[in-house]
Protein backbone atom coordinates (compact mmCIF):
# COMPACT_ATOMS: atom_id res chain seq x y z
CA UNK A 1 0.00 0.00 0.00
CA UNK A 2 0.87 3.63 -0.36
CA UNK A 3 3.00 3.68 -3.47
CA UNK A 4 2.27 7.33 -4.10
CA UNK A 5 3.41 7.09 -7.73
CA UNK A 6 0.22 5.08 -8.38
CA UNK A 7 -1.97 7.95 -7.24
CA UNK A 8 -2.37 9.28 -10.79
CA UNK A 9 -2.47 7.74 -14.23
CA UNK A 10 -2.29 11.19 -15.82
CA UNK A 11 0.49 12.92 -13.91
CA UNK A 12 3.82 12.08 -12.35
CA UNK A 13 3.33 12.23 -8.57
CA UNK A 14 6.08 12.49 -6.01
CA UNK A 15 6.57 13.47 -2.41
CA UNK A 16 7.94 17.00 -2.19
CA UNK A 17 10.69 18.03 0.21
CA UNK A 18 12.90 20.98 1.16
CA UNK A 19 14.59 21.00 -2.26
CA UNK A 20 11.20 21.70 -3.90
CA UNK A 21 10.34 24.84 -1.91
CA UNK A 22 11.02 27.28 -4.77
CA UNK A 23 8.79 25.30 -7.15
CA UNK A 24 5.95 25.06 -4.63
CA UNK A 25 6.32 28.75 -3.79
CA UNK A 26 5.67 29.60 -7.46
CA UNK A 27 2.36 27.68 -7.26
CA UNK A 28 1.50 29.54 -4.03
CA UNK A 29 2.32 32.93 -5.59
CA UNK A 30 0.00 32.15 -8.51
CA UNK A 31 -2.92 31.95 -6.03
CA UNK A 32 -2.99 35.28 -4.15
CA UNK A 33 -6.77 35.10 -3.74
CA UNK A 34 -6.44 31.97 -1.57
CA UNK A 35 -3.96 33.64 0.76
CA UNK A 36 -6.08 36.81 0.99
CA UNK A 37 -8.73 34.67 2.69
CA UNK A 38 -6.10 33.58 5.22
CA UNK A 39 -4.99 37.21 5.69
CA UNK A 40 -1.38 36.33 4.92
CA UNK A 41 1.12 36.90 2.15
CA UNK A 42 2.81 33.60 1.30
CA UNK A 43 6.53 33.28 1.84
CA UNK A 44 8.93 30.40 1.30
CA UNK A 45 8.60 29.73 5.03
CA UNK A 46 4.84 29.20 4.42
CA UNK A 47 5.72 26.29 2.11
CA UNK A 48 8.10 24.79 4.66
CA UNK A 49 5.49 25.13 7.42
CA UNK A 50 2.87 23.42 5.21
CA UNK A 51 5.28 20.57 4.45
CA UNK A 52 5.71 19.89 8.17
CA UNK A 53 2.25 20.75 9.57
CA UNK A 54 0.43 17.79 11.13
CA UNK A 55 -2.88 17.36 12.91
CA UNK A 56 -2.68 16.44 16.58
CA UNK A 57 -1.89 12.76 17.06
CA UNK A 58 -0.45 12.16 13.57
CA UNK A 59 3.14 11.48 12.57
CA UNK A 60 5.07 12.19 9.38
CA UNK A 61 4.66 8.55 8.30
CA UNK A 62 1.01 9.36 7.48
CA UNK A 63 1.65 12.69 5.73
CA UNK A 64 2.41 13.08 2.04
CA UNK A 65 3.07 16.57 0.69
CA UNK A 66 2.68 15.76 -2.99
CA UNK A 67 3.54 17.35 -6.28
CA UNK A 68 1.65 16.56 -9.48
CA UNK A 69 3.78 17.10 -12.57
CA UNK A 70 2.77 17.49 -16.18
CA UNK A 71 5.49 17.80 -18.82
CA UNK A 72 8.03 17.94 -15.95
CA UNK A 73 6.43 21.10 -14.50
CA UNK A 74 4.72 21.26 -11.12
CA UNK A 75 1.03 21.92 -11.77
CA UNK A 76 -0.56 21.02 -8.42
CA UNK A 77 0.28 20.49 -4.77
CA UNK A 78 -1.66 18.27 -2.36
CA UNK A 79 -1.14 17.68 1.35
CA UNK A 80 -2.60 14.22 1.96
CA UNK A 81 -2.81 12.70 5.44
CA UNK A 82 -3.78 9.06 5.82
CA UNK A 83 -6.08 7.80 8.56
CA UNK A 84 -7.25 11.16 9.86
CA UNK A 85 -9.50 11.79 11.70
CA UNK A 86 -10.08 8.00 11.70
CA UNK A 87 -8.57 4.98 9.98
CA UNK A 88 -11.09 4.95 7.08
CA UNK A 89 -10.61 8.63 6.23
CA UNK A 90 -7.89 10.46 4.31
CA UNK A 91 -7.57 14.21 4.90
CA UNK A 92 -6.60 16.73 2.24
CA UNK A 93 -4.89 19.51 4.18
CA UNK A 94 -4.18 21.53 1.04
CA UNK A 95 -4.89 21.26 -2.65
CA UNK A 96 -3.64 24.00 -4.91
CA UNK A 97 -3.31 24.21 -8.68
CA UNK A 98 -0.95 26.44 -10.60
CA UNK A 99 -3.28 29.29 -11.67
CA UNK A 100 -2.79 28.80 -15.43
CA UNK A 101 -4.10 25.22 -15.12
CA UNK A 102 -7.26 26.10 -13.22
CA UNK A 103 -10.70 25.96 -14.80
CA UNK A 104 -9.72 23.21 -17.27
CA UNK A 105 -10.93 20.15 -15.34
CA UNK A 106 -7.41 19.13 -14.33
CA UNK A 107 -8.03 19.64 -10.60
CA UNK A 108 -11.20 17.55 -10.70
CA UNK A 109 -9.31 14.85 -12.60
CA UNK A 110 -6.63 14.79 -9.89
CA UNK A 111 -9.30 14.51 -7.19
CA UNK A 112 -11.05 11.62 -9.05
CA UNK A 113 -7.76 9.78 -9.42
CA UNK A 114 -6.98 10.39 -5.75
CA UNK A 115 -10.37 8.92 -4.81
CA UNK A 116 -9.70 5.77 -6.85
CA UNK A 117 -6.27 5.37 -5.26
CA UNK A 118 -7.68 5.80 -1.76
CA UNK A 119 -10.49 3.28 -2.35
CA UNK A 120 -7.94 0.73 -3.62
CA UNK A 121 -6.05 1.30 -0.38
CA UNK A 122 -9.04 0.72 1.92
CA UNK A 123 -10.28 4.26 2.53
CA UNK A 124 -13.98 5.11 2.46
CA UNK A 125 -13.95 8.87 3.03
CA UNK A 126 -12.04 12.00 2.17
CA UNK A 127 -12.26 14.99 4.48
CA UNK A 128 -10.93 18.51 4.02
CA UNK A 129 -11.58 22.07 5.08
CA UNK A 130 -11.87 25.32 3.15
CA UNK A 131 -11.77 28.89 4.41
CA UNK A 132 -15.29 30.21 5.02
CA UNK A 133 -16.04 32.92 2.47
CA UNK A 134 -13.78 31.46 -0.23
CA UNK A 135 -16.52 30.83 -2.77
CA UNK A 136 -14.04 29.59 -5.39
CA UNK A 137 -12.79 26.79 -3.11
CA UNK A 138 -16.25 25.95 -1.85
CA UNK A 139 -17.56 25.72 -5.41
CA UNK A 140 -14.71 23.45 -6.50
CA UNK A 141 -15.23 21.03 -3.60
CA UNK A 142 -19.02 20.97 -3.97
CA UNK A 143 -18.64 20.30 -7.70
CA UNK A 144 -16.46 17.33 -6.76
CA UNK A 145 -19.09 15.87 -4.42
CA UNK A 146 -17.97 17.14 -1.01
CA UNK A 147 -20.53 18.36 1.53
CA UNK A 148 -20.16 20.39 4.74
CA UNK A 149 -20.14 18.25 7.88
CA UNK A 150 -21.48 21.06 10.07
CA UNK A 151 -18.10 21.38 11.79
CA UNK A 152 -16.33 24.73 11.64
CA UNK A 153 -12.90 25.37 13.12
CA UNK A 154 -11.97 28.85 14.29
CA UNK A 155 -8.43 29.92 13.44
CA UNK A 156 -6.76 33.16 14.46
CA UNK A 157 -7.61 35.02 11.21
CA UNK A 158 -10.33 32.91 9.59
CA UNK A 159 -12.80 30.04 10.00
CA UNK A 160 -12.40 26.63 8.35
CA UNK A 161 -15.49 24.76 7.09
CA UNK A 162 -15.01 20.98 7.21
CA UNK A 163 -16.32 18.99 4.24
CA UNK A 164 -16.40 15.26 3.57
CA UNK A 165 -17.15 12.81 0.79
CA UNK A 166 -17.85 9.11 0.92
CA UNK A 167 -15.71 7.62 -1.82
CA UNK A 168 -16.35 3.88 -1.72
CA UNK A 169 -19.55 3.86 -3.76
CA UNK A 170 -18.44 6.58 -6.15
CA UNK A 171 -15.01 5.21 -7.03
CA UNK A 172 -16.17 1.57 -7.16
CA UNK A 173 -18.83 2.48 -9.70
CA UNK A 174 -16.27 3.65 -12.25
Amino acid sequence: MRDIRELSESFEVRVLNDTDIDEVFEVYKSNPFYFQHMNIVPEKKTVLDDMKMLPRGKGMEDKFFLGFYGEEKLIAVMDLIFQYPNEKTAFIGLFMMERVHQGKGIGSKIIRETEKYLVRNGFGYIRLAFIRGNKESEGFWRKNGFFPTGVQIEQENYTMVVMEKEIKKHADAE
